[in-house]
């Protein structure tokens, strides 16, 4: 019975929807921005030996070049995060392309190793370090409570689809007309994807009058932030690296890095160059690895919605160990089938551990789960870095990447290890 004085509430309806929810497109919009960023995470290993033929760098100095623009697009990405959550993700994502572009672009006129290193590493590094994974991650949390895993290995996915769709065609430009095209081509994807970006991507879900998809009408969510990013950047790491499953999550991701953008994503064409296979047939198997990783990665998200993420990535990290302890073994000038199956063994585990570790950073660090990741990530790139440059001076001392791969398989087993003791109950 209502009493007199206080009248009965009327139930608050939510907004009646039609078709997908407004999430879906949201995704959509940022899958189609990290693809387009994409592309420039692909070059580095088409370009090396075009680079050295015409200018006689060494595989150590453009190698170099490749490990800043690593370390810039990890150590960018917890401030990103924090920009995001300040200015908003449309105008963070929309200058990002249009530096990637420019940085891109401008490597058509270089013609000193300084030049590669301010265009290629710093400029691209900081640009494709203002989105990507982060950006994924950011999108996630403020739009999806239900399906959180899922979309995260779909939108972590279109890094890998980007590489399946560029890495062919660079190849065959580099190959071609010449690699200053290549550089060309991935600036005009960047361009094309900022007006999408601009009109169709929005900050929050309230900025519409809606919901995160699978929130209630009336659940609490996070205000937009305030003050000064970095400021709140580096508070977030301050916090998190008192405690102990920051520094497992940080290790074994930095390992991650190194495994993957690092080794394989930077040396594994001319490495296979070396033994005789011609760069597009390289560069082809590098894209194939991106259609497995797009199956995996996606599968991985459904799985981290089911299943402890520190198990899961026990298993990537081990299961990548073994296989880059074989690699050495099956380099020939021919594709044989000994290859194609590794290639699909390691296309499905390529990213998969970004999901996982996604979660983990959200079970663990709550609202601060998305920049915890960014310096998470961070750690990936610098080890990514280490590994681009150590591998280069590898080939240039040793004559061969053989040691290269087998230590990093010696260090996924270490992350599996690592995973496997993080605690994940809230740590505050």
């Amino acid at each position: 019975m209502t009493s007199s004085t206080t009248p009965a509430r009327a139930p608050v309806a939510g907004p009646i929807r039609r078709g997908p929810h407004r999430a879906w497109y949201v995704a959509a919009v940022a899958f189609v921005a990290i693809l387009g960023a994409a592309g420039f995470r692909a070059t580095p290993g088409v370009l090396i030996t075009p680079l050295r033929a015409e200018f006689g760098w060494s595989t150590g100095t453009v190698s170099l070049a490749v490990s800043v623009n690593l370390v810039l697009y990890g150590l960018t990405a917890p401030f990103a995060a924090a920009l995001m959550d300040r200015f908003g993700m449309r105008r963070v994502v929309a200058l990002a392309l249009l530096l990637i572009a420019a940085g891109s672009g401008l490597t058509v006129f270089m013609t000193a190793s300084w030049h590669l290193l301010l265009f290629w590493g710093i400029f691209v590094g900081l640009g494709t370090g203002s989105m990507a994974l982060v950006f994924a991650a950011t999108v996630v949390d403020r739009w999806f409570v239900r399906h959180r895993g899922l979309v995260t290995g779909i939108l972590t996915a279109a890094g890998a689809t980007g590489q399946l769709v560029f890495l062919p065609v660079l190849a065959w430009l580099a190959e071609g007309p010449g690699w200053r095209w290549a550089s060309i081509a991935v600036a005009g994807a960047a361009l094309a994807v900022v007006p999408f970006v601009w009109w169709l991507l929005r900050d929050r879900p309230e900025d519409i009058g809606t919901t995160a998809l699978g929130a209630e009408p009336d659940q609490e969510r996070p205000a937009p932030g305030s003050g000064n990013a970095a400021l709140r950047a580096l508070a977030v790491l301050g916090r998190a690296a008192r405690t102990r499953p920051f520094w497992l999550l940080a290790g074994g991701f930095a390992i991650c890095g190194a495994s993957t953008n690092g080794l394989v994503g930077t040396h594994f064409i001319p490495a296979a160059h070396d033994h005789g296979m011609a760069e597009p047939v390289a560069a082809g198997l590098l894209a194939v690895i991106g259609i497995f990783d797009i199956a995996g990665t996606v599968a991985s998200g459904w799985l981290s919605d089911r299943i402890d993420p520190k198990v899961l990535l026990g298993l990537y990290y081990g299961l990548r160990g073994l296989s880059l302890m074989v690699l050495p073994s099956l380099f020939a000038a021919t594709t044989e089938p000994s290859m194609l199956i590794f290639i699909i063994f390691y296309g499905l585990d390529w990213v998969a551990t970004v999901p996982p570790t996604v979660a983990l950073c959200r079970r663990v660090y709550g609202a601060d789960g998305a920049v915890v990741f960014g310096w998470v990530f961070a750690s990936h790139q610098v080890g990514a870095a280490f590994a681009a440059v150590a591998a280069g001076l590898t080939r240039d001392h040793l004559g061969a990447y053989d040691l290269a791969w087998y230590a990093a398989g010696a260090l996924c087993l270490l992350a599996a290890g690592m995973s496997l003791a993080i605690r994940h109950a809230r740590t505050r």
